[in-house]
């Protein structure tokens, strides 16, 4: 399962073991026992990553061999690439953009392993691009 946390001025983006239903699950009950609004809908999260970044093409090829509905790969400019995931926004019911955003590439119980590849591979390139902005800003 891929969690994207939002606030005001960026985005976490976590690779979790745990099933969407049972992480759901536990944030309705933790929503419950606060006392907190919680919102649920259908959804739709996006991002960049660099082109050039080793294992993009490892990326676009399994994307392309599932042919799935849930991530969606599309060329921005010479530069990025905007990966496009369908799932669900959790927030408070606020018109704030802060909330998470979360999403699994299996619908089976257990995962498949395209989604478990698939999820693994676009967390680690997250994490490298989030490692070359941090040297970049240096």
């Amino acid at each position: 399962m891929l969690k994207l946390t939002y606030t005001e001025g960026s985005f976490y983006l976590e690779c979790l073991t745990q099933s969407l239903e049972e992480w759901v699950a536990q944030r309705v009950i933790l929503a419950l026992r606060v006392g907190q609004s919680l919102c649920i809908e259908p959804s739709t999260a996006s991002f960049l990553l660099p082109v050039d970044l080793p294992g993009v093409d490892l990326l676009k090829a399994e994307v392309k061999r599932d042919d799935s509905e849930i991530i969606a790969l599309c060329a921005c400019d010479v530069e990025y690439l905007e990966v496009t995931l369908r799932g669900s926004w959790l927030s408070d019911g606020s018109e704030d953009a802060e909330g998470v955003f979360v999403t699994t590439m299996s619908n089976s119980p257990n995962g498949d392993s395209f989604a478990s590849r698939a999820e693994f591979l676009l967390h680690k390139l997250w994490q490298e691009a989030q490692a070359c902005a941090s040297v970049m800003s240096e």
